[in-house]
């Protein structure tokens, strides 16, 4: 199957196209910049330009059998809802009119969790708004299939993104941390049931991909990075009263125009449990149940050989 992929040079982009590789796909992988991917060439394709120009869209997909989406406005940091917009929303409109034009078969599209839960932000409604176009279009007769993502963690996090968590506690004495916590999963495993949603996804179903034995607090996860990485921690709550006032702090610094992650909504969602389950996800789509201890140890042992 010939696979157009946006979304390559992110943490779970580099990880499908190393599935997708691995199971005898062609691939097509669209990219704004040539060196964002960390991945040697051979067996695939990069094409360099915007997936938000519809044309350079478009030549990618020629020939191109599915797309998969991998691609998502992340930064918490930004100001403006709309700047969410245009890849978590407006390009998923694009790809179902992709679909219509070149008679494309498949859309496997990957949202989040954030919008299966009632906790507000810019990222979490963009992305609903994104989810909800290509759900629509499912009942419209295209083929598409939705991946729902827990807190990815794994190798090949070249920013890092999700590894910011792990890297924030990283061989700290004294570490303190929200009330909330998540549904952790290994990246790879999300990798895997995105492939084999091209050829095991049913039709406009939202497949939630999480690891059961890994919906950790944050807390549980800093002890269970400690104990894998060899080092001795002492973690505490911190109280939400405390934590709240440092995202009024921060929602004063970025009206006045400071960028930074800290804010009342980003707060909010560190102090809710966002557990799910994901048993559909291991019946329909075969997605593995890799431990959250080997995700980790792996996040770090990249890190060090590729910085």
């Amino acid at each position: 199957m010939k696979v157009l992929l946006l979304g390559a040079t992110g943490l779970l982009g580099h990880n499908v196209l190393q599935r997708l590789m691995a199971e005898g796909h062609e691939v097509v992988a669209l990219v704004r910049r040539a060196n964002g991917i960390r991945l040697q060439q051979g067996g695939w394709q990069m094409i360099v330009g915007s997936p938000l120009d519809y044309e350079v869209l478009a030549k990618s997909a020629e020939g191109c059998d599915a797309i998969v989406n991998c691609a998502g406005c992340t930064d918490m940091s930004l100001r403006r809802y709309e700047d969410f917009l245009p890849v978590n929303r407006d390009l998923c409109q694009m790809l179902v009119r992709l679909m219509d034009e070149q008679g494309i078969g498949i859309l496997v599209h990957t949202s989040t969790v954030d919008t299966l839960n009632e906790v507000r932000s810019f990222y979490a409604d963009s992305k609903r708004e994104g989810e909800q176009m290509i759900l629509e279009a499912a009942k419209e007769g295209r083929h598409v299939v939705v991946i729902n993502p827990g807190f990815m963690l794994g190798p090949w996090d070249v920013k890092p993104s999700s590894g910011q968590m792990l890297m924030a506690a990283y061989r700290k004495p004294l570490m303190f941390t929200p009330k909330g916590g998540k549904a952790f999963v290994h990246v790879r495993d999300v990798a895997q049931a995105i492939v084999n949603a091209l050829t095991r996804g049913e039709n406009g179903v939202r497949y939630i991909a999480v690891n059961g034995q890994s919906c950790l607090s944050i807390k549980g996860l800093y002890e269970i990075q400690a104990k894998v990485c060899g080092y001795r921690q002492k973690v505490f709550l911190a109280p939400n009263w405390l934590l709240l006032t440092a995202g009024r702090v921060g929602d004063v610094l970025r009206w006045i125009g400071v960028k930074t992650q800290v804010s009342t909504c980003n707060i909010k969602q560190l102090l809710v449990r966002e557990y799910y389950d994901s048993s559909r996800a291991i019946s329909d789509l075969g997605m593995p149940q890799t431990l959250i201890e080997e995700a980790i140890k792996e996040f770090h042992e990249w890190r060090k050989n590729n910085q």
